[in-house]
């Protein structure tokens, strides 16, 4: 499964960036995101226990997330639940337009055979839906901002 989500943003790309690599943050700018726990905390590595909604649905899953600064991604690794094995890797580029925000979600399903079951459901109403109000709302605060 591959998703991508991706909106322009009007603020700088080191706001944006360090905006996106808070956690602590994220449940107060962003109302679909109920609580983020830490398990580990450090300056570039943290393991945290992430819990949004959709649509009244509660989720939750376990990732790593790395915040790499040289590179401008924050990157989160799926540790368990069913988007375990799962890759998120948020890119910043500069463009005439605007800070192109984007998120890609990539995973091997774990039963390939279920794969074509699991993505309409998984990837498209879960990651699909939830990154995309992620990137709305996260807009709209830092644009706010400015």
């Amino acid at each position: 499964m591959h998703k991508t989500n991706s909106i322009i943003m009007h603020a700088s790309r080191a706001e944006i960036f360090e905006t996106a690599a808070n956690l602590e943050l994220w449940p107060k700018i962003l109302p679909h995101y109920r609580y983020i726990k830490y398990l580990e905390r450090g300056t570039n590595r943290n393991l945290v226990i992430m819990a949004a909604t959709r649509s009244g649905l509660p989720i939750s899953w376990m990732s790593e997330q790395v915040i790499d600064r040289e590179k401008f991604e924050v990157r989160f690794h799926h540790l368990k639940v069913f988007t375990k094995g799962m890759f998120v890797v948020w890119t910043f580029k500069e463009t005439s337009a605007g800070v192109l925000v984007e998120i890609t979600h990539d995973l091997n399903f774990r039963v390939p055979a279920l794969a074509a079951l699991a993505e309409p459901i998984i990837g498209d109403f879960f990651i699909h839906h939830i990154a995309n109000r992620t990137l709305q709302c996260m807009k709209a605060y830092l644009e706010s901002r400015s």
